[in-house]
């Protein structure tokens, strides 16, 4: 009798094949659900079924040790057999890696065993139907409304031939809306993260466009300059991600980013922001769970394949405004003289004594401008960590403690260190969920939302 093919027999399968002398196999199941809706009216919906193979194959030398990994769609044992061979390969040919360390030995998941646990449409039963009522609403009020939902799950089973039996199962979802007036004058946004939609309100999401449409019926134009600024939680998300993106020790090590020391060396230790200022990972931390140990597909200055399967615990990168620890591999905090810290798939930033909501921070500003979201977020100096990009779909003027108008965009010039440093107020944190990066790229943060007094608004901008 044959054996049904799982996870888990892939892994197996790949172990068995390698000529190598260790390899370490991740298998990611995933499973995801989508709905995509525009002019009020859904227009596509979809459920996927990926299985993703990577084989990290170790040759040990006389000169060290050296690898090749090897990723790619793979459902059969002749599919894995077919990586491990490419990958065996490849580290064969390749020099030896300066990373190398003795890999992760004898830790099992007690759940190893278990299946894939996938999702499907239903994620959505209570959701699809408030949205169809959110259409009529936005219909009647002559409001459009374009978006997206998206949930996955993804199984992951991380092994190797030193013993290494790890499952981790990550829900990740997200949403998305964008409502434009009848003319497609104006627009606003409104986005969020989830890990089962049972907290997503859509009727709650449309009420939010109406309200900020509705700001937009009195345009004021302004020009650039220094704004004080409230930033919501989802664009502190944004900013937040490129510093913690940044954080590399051995980049910093090397007097190539923002967390160098001048003359050599990083600046842990050193009072980096604003005392009271938090910014930490957490694997359990509620609502942002992820992997508890690490997981790693290639080697780069942040990560490392030698690291596969370290546990990972809450790690302060900035505790009461000092740097406290940076993006370490084995080998990188070799370099540095400090603790192994990898990195962690969620991001926290908090500030003591902080209470309230956006709406507390825009009641306490006498004139300055609201944001909604920021959109094209790109790098200009690393020594700085300076941060350019545009405002997008709702920047708004507040004056004596309510929102009067609509302001046309901007081009921002911002550091977010130098913004832990400047800001003025904070709400409390809550999750958020970052528009440039969370839909792609990382998912899980929460933050609060920060007014700045001087925010940088270095040019007028055309997008909507």
């Amino acid at each position: 009798m044959t054996l049904p093919i799982t996870p888990q027999s892939l892994v197996e399968q790949a172990l068995v094949s390698t000529t190598a002398d260790d390899c370490v196999v991740i298998v990611r199941d995933t499973t995801s659900a989508n709905l995509r809706w525009a002019n009020n009216t859904l227009t596509t919906n979809g459920v996927a079924h990926q299985i993703a193979v990577t084989v990290v194959s170790f040759v040990r030398r006389t000169d060290g040790v050296a690898t090749g990994s090897v990723s790619g769609s793979a459902t059969t044992p002749a599919q894995v057999a077919a990586l491990v061979e490419s990958a065996d390969a490849a580290a064969r040919a390749a020099s030896a890696a300066e990373d190398a360390q003795d890999l992760v030995r004898d830790r099992v998941s007690d759940d190893w065993d278990k299946p894939a646990v996938t999702t499907d449409i239903h994620v959505y039963d209570s959701f699809a139907p408030a949205l169809g009522e959110a259409f009529g609403r936005a219909s009647s009020g002559g409001r459009v409304l374009y978006g997206f939902v998206d949930h996955q799950i993804t199984t992951t089973y991380l092994a190797s031939t030193t013993g290494l039996r790890l499952r981790h199962v990550q829900p990740t979802g997200h949403y998305a809306c964008t409502g434009k007036t009848a003319d497609l004058s104006l627009s606003a946004w409104v986005g969020g993260a989830t890990r089962d939609f049972a907290d997503v309100d859509a009727q709650a999401m449309e009420a939010t466009l109406e309200q900020r449409l509705g700001w937009g019926a009195r345009r004021v134009d302004l020009p650039a300059g220094r704004y004080d600024t409230i930033l919501p939680p989802s664009s502190v998300a944004d900013l937040m991600i490129d510093a913690y993106w940044s954080a590399g020790a051995r980049v910093a090590h090397e007097g190539q980013s923002v967390y160098s020391r001048r003359g050599g060396g990083t600046r842990i230790g050193d009072d980096l922001v604003k005392p009271g200022v938090h910014l930490w990972s957490d694997p359990s931390y509620p609502g942002l769970q992820c992997a508890p140990f690490a997981v790693a597909s290639s080697s780069d200055n942040e990560q490392s394949v030698f690291d596969n399967g370290l546990p990972l615990g809450r790690t302060d990168w900035i505790r009461d405004g000092r740097l406290t620890s940076l993006l370490q591999t084995r080998h990188s905090a070799g370099l540095t003289g400090q603790p192994v810290t990898p990195g962690i798939d969620n991001l926290v930033l908090s500030v003591d004594g902080a209470t309230g909501s956006i709406d507390d921070l825009v009641a306490g500003t006498e004139r300055g401008l609201l944001l909604t979201c920021l959109w094209y977020i790109r790098e200009v100096d690393p020594q700085s960590l300076l941060l350019t990009g545009l405002t997008r779909d709702g920047v708004y003027l507040v004056e004596n403690g309510e929102v009067t108008g609509a302001v046309n965009n901007f081009r921002f010039n911002e550091s977010p260190i130098d913004l832990l440093n400047r800001f003025s107020h904070a709400s409390a944190t809550e999750l958020s969920f970052s528009r440039e990066w969370g839909d792609e790229y990382f998912s899980r943060t929460a933050t609060p939302a920060l007014r700045v007094p001087d925010f940088n608004m270095s040019s007028v901008s055309q997008a909507m």
